[in-house]
């Protein structure tokens, strides 16, 4: 099948600097004056004449901070000192010029007053000559950044335990170092009318579809916003549905989860400044996958994934069908386990419902202040502020025994969503569920059930069915959704792809 998808289409967003679309002046002391007008009040902007040999006069911009000082006056500075007078009469100054900067890695001229601000602002130094309608902009960025660490946020037992970083060349290049192949494209961008922040689209040319690439390019391309600080920026622009509690669109911070979706078809977005890239189109059943399933052997990862599902509907609907047993169908339990629970809730002055939703908003609260605490103290205050408030509030009669263990169970099934952002969707729901619950027993969380099933089903990822392959359903793709079936066996590419790059494994290939 083909899904289909429809965008509205926009106008192109402005080119950054569109105020200073004018050429450099051959004259190096109006091209200074210019550029120390629109550098005003920029310390940290450094324009200065170096002293240079064979009166070569010269021009140097640069940001400190951004620039590597030591590498311009290494590989730059220093080789205009080897040039003697009589080879620059012979050789001419442009050729001189020309010389001394094209062997250094990364160079261009740039001949635009706007084009010398961008190449400056990115951390380029920009050499401008007398006599010369054109400068020489060197990649000289300085390297002082985080360096490459496991992922907080994804960790694993086996597998790539190199995570992405702040600084976009180095992710393009985690990319590029597992991936060698000609067809690994990367598209740059530039969004923001202030920050220009640069954003690469990286796509497997000839297996993501090129709709999917359209739909995903030219709604990137038609932001308009003065600044992008991360990602989340860019998703919630381009998110088909952002009313809606399920993420449509998968971050990750590790390259190896990049490199898996692409050879699926799929299209990841990478942003300077931020360690999270996104990946499009996502399904309801990525949400619930790890990256270990693929790294284990199928017999074991099956099994795990299972659990995973199981205890996902429990971090849904527990606290909601207990509230509906204990409030409306009590019949249906055990006489044992009904005395039991009864038992226990003629201490509480609270019904089941108001009982469920304070410990639940008090769970909640303490996950939080585990986030936001130092990560030495995090875990401790989550997990002892927990045991003490359920125990207090227990012997205190506040609460029942029963309601801190269907919350306490719900939490830890919550820990088991791989994604985390995934895992803010079932959070949110948890609420109107027990409210449904609350007033209209089993009822009410039938009725809130299928209207997540008939949202579900009504959702979409950039074309792509939200409950794709089960809806609409797909043999192929089932391969790897209830079950992780053996490498060999998944030999053909999920839709949205090209029917002619759908193998993925020659079929002489494939063992019997």
């Amino acid at each position: 099948m083909k899904f289909q998808k429809h965008r509205s289409s926009g106008t192109a967003s402005e080119p950054v600097n569109s105020d200073y679309k004018i050429p450099l002046d051959p004259s190096i002391l109006r091209n200074e004056q210019m550029l120390k007008n629109i550098f005003q009040d920029c310390s940290d902007v450094v324009i200065q004449s170096p002293a240079m040999p064979l009166q070569i006069e010269m021009l140097a911009l640069y940001i400190t901070g951004l620039s590597d000082t030591s590498h311009l006056e290494d590989l730059i500075l220093k080789q205009f000192m080897s040039f003697s007078r009589d080879q620059q009469k012979s050789d001419g100054m442009e050729q001189v010029i020309q010389t001394n900067f094209i062997p250094i890695s990364r160079t261009k001229k740039v001949s635009i007053l706007s084009d010398v601000i961008d190449s400056v602002l990115q951390g380029d130094v920009v050499f401008l000559f007398d006599e010369m309608a054109y400068g020489i902009a060197v990649c000289v960025q300085a390297s002082e950044r985080r360096g490459i660490e496991e992922p907080q946020s994804e960790p694993v037992i086996r597998g790539p335990c190199e995570g992405f970083v702040e600084s976009l060349q180095t992710n393009t290049g985690l990319l590029r170092v597992r991936l060698r192949s000609a067809d690994l494209k990367m598209e740059s961008l530039s969004i923001g009318s202030l920050s220009h922040t640069n954003v690469v689209i990286v796509y497997l040319k000839g297996i993501a579809e090129e709709e999917l690439l359209h739909d995903v390019r030219n709604p990137i391309r038609n932001i308009q916003i003065d600044g992008v600080l991360e990602s989340g920026y860019i998703e919630e622009f381009i998110t088909d549905s952002p009313y809606s509690p399920f993420p449509q669109i998968q971050n990750t911070e590790r390259p190896d989860v990049i490199i898996g979706s692409l050879l699926e078809g799929k299209i990841a977005i990478l942003t300077d400044g931020t360690p999270i890239a996104l990946v499009v189109p996502m399904t309801f059943w990525a949400g619930l996958q790890a990256s270990e399933d693929y790294y284990e052997r199928s017999i074991a990862a099956t099994p795990l994934r299972w659990l995973r599902i199981l205890f996902t509907a429990v971090s849904l609907f527990l606290p909601s069908l207990y509230v509906s047993l204990v409030s409306y169908d009590h019949p249906i339990l055990p006489t044992s386990l009904l005395l039991s629970i009864a038992s226990s809730q003629r201490m509480s002055p609270f019904p089941a419902i108001i009982e469920t939703i304070l410990m639940e908003i008090t769970f909640e609260a303490l996950r939080e202040a585990g986030l936001r605490l130092p990560k030495g103290v995090g875990s401790a205050v989550t997990i002892v502020g927990g045991i003490v408030i359920g125990q207090a509030a227990v012997q205190a009669g506040f609460i029942s025994a029963p309601v801190v263990i269907v919350v306490a169970t719900t939490g830890i099934a919550s820990y088991i969503i791989p994604r985390y952002n995934f895992g803010l969707a079932f959070r949110l729901l948890r609420f109107p569920l027990l409210l449904l619950a609350g007033f209209m027993g089993f009822y009410g969380l039938m009725i809130g059930i299928i209207a997540i099933l008939i949202h579900l089903a009504a959702l979409r990822s950039f074309g792509v069915p939200y409950l794709y392959p089960v809806a609409p359903l797909s043999l192929d793709g089932l391969k790897d959704v209830f079950v992780r079936k053996p490498w060999f066996s998944i030999n053909l590419r999920a839709k949205p792809t090209p029917e002619n790059k759908r193998s993925r494994i020659p079929p002489e290939k494939q063992p019997d």
